[in-house]
């Protein structure tokens, strides 16, 4: 029987799991192929997402730190910090979506985050673009140092 690995894996990555259980009980290993294929290449999409949405959101934190010292708080330090390690984690978890493809999306993420930070705050900003040293690796704090 033939089924539609593609919707079944954009529905529920469960009910696609079921279904190839189900399909490997058949003995239809051409079925099973096609549904493991799709549903590896529906679970990179995803992650790919994610990181794109993470990059994002960090991104839009640090232009908010930037255009607006004086509103700098914790959560936005947290959101920083979240974000950051959110990537991380997605990083980790899929190899292939690494410092190479954050560098493919970057200058269209860095355009959609500065248009988000400014509508959020009401301000508007000079900046074109973001370091990879602004976004990863300087340090974003509220607290005093001693």
């Amino acid at each position: 029987m033939k089924r539609d690995w593609e919707e079944l894996s954009a529905t529920s990555y469960v009910e696609t799991v079921a279904e190839l259980q189900t399909t490997l009980a058949e003995h239809d290993y051409e079925q099973v192929s096609e549904g493991l294929q799709t549903l590896l290449t529906s679970m990179s999409q995803e992650l790919k997402r994610a990181l794109r949405s993470q990059l994002s959101r960090l991104m839009m934190h640090i232009v908010k730190w930037k255009i607006q010292p004086e509103k700098r708080s914790g959560s936005w330090a947290v959101s920083i910090l979240d974000a950051r390690e959110n990537i991380e984690e997605i990083m980790q978890e899929k190899p292939s979506v690494n410092r190479q493809f954050i560098q493919e999306v970057w200058d269209r993420t860095v355009q959609q985050a500065i248009r988000k930070a400014e509508e959020e705050t009401q301000c508007r900003t000079n900046l074109t673009t973001l370091t990879w040293n602004e976004v990863f690796e300087d340090e974003y704090s509220v607290l005093k140092k001693e």
